[in-house]
């Protein structure tokens, strides 16, 4: 008996595993799928109407600062584009205007989160197109003058990324985002009203809640066919297209989903050395490796795959202790060891307790190549400073990087990283505490 109740746990967790970044999919759609098209009309005909447009694309039109707060760990480095696609009822056709070499990338997700395309200028270039994108079960003829884009399930979530330099480069790039559109073949508006299933503002914790919005996930997009076998196993604790679970099979489920949870809660090792660590590696799809897609689902949906960009995250020094901001912290690029790019890097700050940009007086969120206030060394060397208040030394603030007055993390973001950064031969230099700020 005890020895059938271990295996049942075992097989809950591996079906929360397996479908939580459904459900944490299912949440963003919700979260951030619009009510109103952009003629003002309501996709539903109140407040607590679960209709949303799809297949409608959306925009940020400003740099993300302090003050937004709907997504953990933004960037501070582009504008956003967004849509939920959902190709059920026949393919989309994206077309892009000409970003005339502008970096952007347009990336796409399936709704189990496996980043499985990308449109923009590190493989289709940045030139004008048009792309036909489609479901798993579409069978026909691509349109002249457009290319096949095969999406591996139906509902999509496309997340754009548009570089800004600046505040004054933002009206050619709001013209670039109004000029990505989506429509029918025909050249028919392709937006509709689509029921989300759920509410914004809906956190995880309910187990029978968890499993009527996954096992509706997985009626509408199914699992591979690789993967059917193993996901059916799952209907014995209540998990799977069309089926409503027992109280006995919510109770295994939820034991498994706070257990699960927690795991997933927990620090993640420094594995790059110098207190820094991958944050995602994934490429175009997790495979098998359901554990890490379901931590990057819980902890940084959305996230790109390592060949288009890279997040590479320190919330230690090189020695292991904390970072704090009460502290001064320096970060030495060599010269010769300055990160490998096709196209951008730079370093945020980011507050501990929120996860969030840290608000300062001289709103200054990031650092990277392409920031005008560095100084570099006469040997082309760069050092950074992190701390809550300003070096002592006033030619080093164009380096600071405000910190908070307390424990804090940095992202480093490497756009189209290089060989050496893909390969994991590259040396990232440790984060060294100097003690009080200089």
């Amino acid at each position: 008996m005890q020895q059938a109740q271990t295996t049942l746990q075992q097989l809950a967790r591996d079906a929360v595993i397996y479908t939580l970044p459904l459900y944490e999919m299912a949440r963003m759609r919700a979260a951030t799928c619009p009510r109103r098209d952009h003629a003002g009309a309501f996709a539903g005909d109140g407040p607590e109407s679960r209709l949303r447009w799809v297949n409608h694309v959306i925009h940020t039109r400003q740099l993300l600062g302090p003050q937004h707060r709907q997504v953990v760990t933004p960037n501070n480095d582009t504008l956003y584009t967004n849509a939920w696609i959902d190709l059920s009822r026949g393919p989309v056709v994206l077309e892009v205007p000409d970003f005339k070499g502008r970096y952007y990338v347009l990336g796409l997700l399936d709704f189990y989160t496996n980043p499985f395309g990308y449109i923009g200028s590190r493989t289709t270039g940045t030139g004008a197109g048009r792309f036909l994108l489609h479901g798993p079960d579409w069978r026909g003829d691509v349109p002249d003058g457009m290319r096949a884009v095969a999406c591996s399930t139906n509902a999509v979530w496309m997340i754009g990324r548009l570089l800004v330099d600046g505040d004054a480069d933002l009206p050619t790039v709001h013209a670039l985002q109004d000029a990505i559109t989506l429509r029918q073949p025909n050249g028919a508006a392709a937006a509709f009203a689509f029921d989300v299933g759920m509410h914004p503002g809906e956190h995880l914790g309910d187990a029978r809640r968890f499993a009527e919005v996954v096992n509706r996930a997985l009626g509408e997009n199914p699992p591979p066919a690789g993967e059917a076998r193993d996901v059916a196993r799952f209907a014995e604790v209540g998990i799977g297209h069309g089926i409503v679970p027992t109280p006995a099979q919510i109770d295994v489920l939820d034991g498994a989903l706070r257990s699960v949870l927690a795991d997933l809660a927990e620090p993640q090792p420094s594995d790059m050395g110098g207190g820094w660590a991958m944050s995602v590696d994934v490429r175009e799809s997790y495979g098998t490796n359901y554990l890490q897609r379901a931590l990057v689902a819980r902890n940084y949906i959305g996230a790109l795959g390592v060949q288009e960009a890279m997040y590479v995250i320190a919330d230690r020094c090189g020695d292991g202790a904390p970072l704090d901001g009460r502290h001064a912290y320096r970060l030495d690029f060599a010269a010769d060891n300055l990160p490998d790019v096709g196209a951008f890097w730079s370093l945020t700050m980011y507050d501990k307790g929120d996860c969030m940009l840290v608000p300062n007086d001289i709103a200054r969120y990031s650092l990277g190549d392409r920031s005008p206030s560095l100084t570099r060394g006469a040997d082309g060397s760069l050092s950074l400073y992190l701390s809550s208040v300003p070096p002592r030394d006033g030619a080093l603030h164009g380096n600071w990087l405000p910190a908070p007055a307390g424990p804090f993390y940095v992202a480093l973001r490497l756009y189209v990283p290089q060989p050496s950064h893909l390969n994991r031969t590259y040396c990232y230099p440790a984060i060294v505490r100097m003690g009080d700020p200089t």
